[in-house]
């Protein structure tokens, strides 16, 4: 979450140090100087426009040491070069076991409450052979024929949302509503319920419980991790269930819980304790960067319409690559994820020039990397036309998002049925006055205020 407090003299020491030079030689004092003129990090300034600050580092420390919001230290990865060498590299490992306790912070990584909820076996959490055991079965049920095969269903829970948003306006003539909360933020969370086959009565629940952790520590104390911890319960109860339907029916159900129960490779299936992370990591990590995307990305269309224009006259006459080039575009130019997940070094290795010790923390900047100039023409300008555009916004190496073409699915429908059916969608707020959500690893809109001319039912 962002503070207001500058960076203490002990850290800024520490980041003018941080080169291994010795105190009073020329590389100190040149270190301690360019430490001096670091942008503040992890301000509500820096949250709403962090990409002036990111090119600071790119340019002056692609590998920075410094303090987080929560006392953990940690290095910041901002050049694309290093950030892709980083999320591919061995030595750097998913596993929490590997932070050195001194910087472990008592708890402050990772999700809240997953671990007393026993839910850590999932694929951002561990390293090879357990990772690609894991990742084998659960790609055996996760399937691209699967979610091609849902996006009716897509569809549909997308229209079910903007029809809700115009009947509300009743005969006004002008409508209004909040693109985040009452579309960006439901629509993934039914879609991800629906794909588990959490049945319809109990979904509500989980969109509660979803919207306590996407308020990333704005609501009640331990409001996270009692969410976690009901969520656990529920999908312990859900697949018992779905184990008991599938030892008696010779028709098993279709869902993805279903399937990741019956995924198999060389007779070894999924314990009950990774099904349930599986599930959980899903629809922890699935919901809030489909939000985001299409937040986000809505939010970059209205403040940019040359493109949005573009966009909406090829999606009107029936040519969607722009769409898909498109999707790919605002994900590099805003995505859904501004840092990867939690990496720490399991031995001493170099990086950027910066020698990084056994158990220290890494997050690779994926927004910062995603603007470097060295690797893109123009970073700072939106161009869904782009066509050279392999951006980390999903990761790279083993740990790509599994979840990616799910998540494209549900940007690219939801992104072109509002532009069809609501065209002179606009924003109804001024951009100095909306806020980004706290949080360290996502990058998200609290609200997207926005006005419309309701068309019939």
């Amino acid at each position: 979450m962002p503070h207001q407090s500058p960076q203490s003299r002990q850290t800024r020491q520490s980041q003018a140090t941080a080169t291994g030079a010795p105190a009073g030689c020329p590389a100190a004092a040149a270190a301690e100087t360019a430490a001096a003129t670091v942008p503040e990090l992890f301000t509500w300034e820096f949250a709403a426009d962090p990409y002036p600050a990111y090119a600071w580092l790119r340019e002056h420390a692609p590998v920075h040491r410094t303090r987080l919001p929560s006392g953990v230290e940690a290095w910041l990865v901002t050049r694309y070069t290093e950030a892709r060498q980083a999320l591919a590299d061995g030595r750097l490992s998913k596993n929490p076991v590997h932070h050195s306790e001194s910087a472990h912070g008592k708890g402050k990584i990772g999700i809240p409450g997953e671990r007393s909820a026993n839910l850590m076996t999932h694929l951002l959490n561990i390293d090879p052979p357990d990772h690609t055991r894991l990742r084998r079965l659960v790609s055996k049920a996760f399937t691209p024929r699967r979610v091609a095969a849902f996006a009716p269903r897509v569809q549909e829970l997308t229209d079910r949302l903007i029809d809700a948003m115009i009947a509300k306006q009743g005969s006004a003539g002008s409508g209004e509503a909040d693109l985040i909360h009452e579309f960006a933020f439901p629509l993934p969370i039914y879609a991800i319920c629906d794909l588990l086959g959490v049945p319809r009565e109990d979904q509500d629940d989980f969109r509660d419980w979803a919207g306590m952790m996407i308020r990333h520590g704005q609501g009640p104390r331990g409001g996270v991790a009692r969410s976690v911890k009901k969520m656990r319960g529920y999908l312990a109860e859900l697949i018992h269930r779905k184990r008991e339907t599938l030892a008696a029916t010779a028709e098993p159900d279709e869902d993805l819980i279903s399937a990741l129960i019956r995924a198999s490779d060389h007779g070894e299936h999924l314990t009950e304790n990774e099904v349930a992370a599986m599930a959980f990591i899903l629809l922890f990590a699935g919901f809030e960067t489909t939000v985001n995307l299409i937040g986000n990305g809505l939010y970059a269309l209205l403040r940019h319409p040359a493109q949005r224009e573009l966009l909406q006259k090829s999606i009107a006459a029936g040519d969607m690559d722009l769409l898909s080039t498109g999707i790919e575009e605002l994900l590099r130019y805003d995505g859904p994820v501004e840092l990867a997940t939690w990496r720490f070094a399991t031995e001493e290795l170099t990086l950027g020039g910066q020698r990084i010790a056994e158990g220290d923390p890494v997050l690779v900047v994926l927004a910062a990397a995603d603007r470097d100039p060295a690797r893109f023409d123009e970073p700072d300008v939106l161009d869904l036309t782009r066509r050279d555009n392999q951006h980390l916004g999903y990761g790279h190496g083993i740990h790509y998002c599994l979840g990616a073409p799910l998540a494209r699915l549900e940007g690219q429908t939801a992104l072109a049925t509002l532009l069809t059916r609501l065209p002179d969608l606009r924003l109804a707020a001024e951009p100095d006055d909306l806020r980004w959500r706290g949080g360290l690893i996502m990058r998200g809109l609290r609200s997207l205020p926005v006005e419309f001319t309701p068309e019939r039912l």
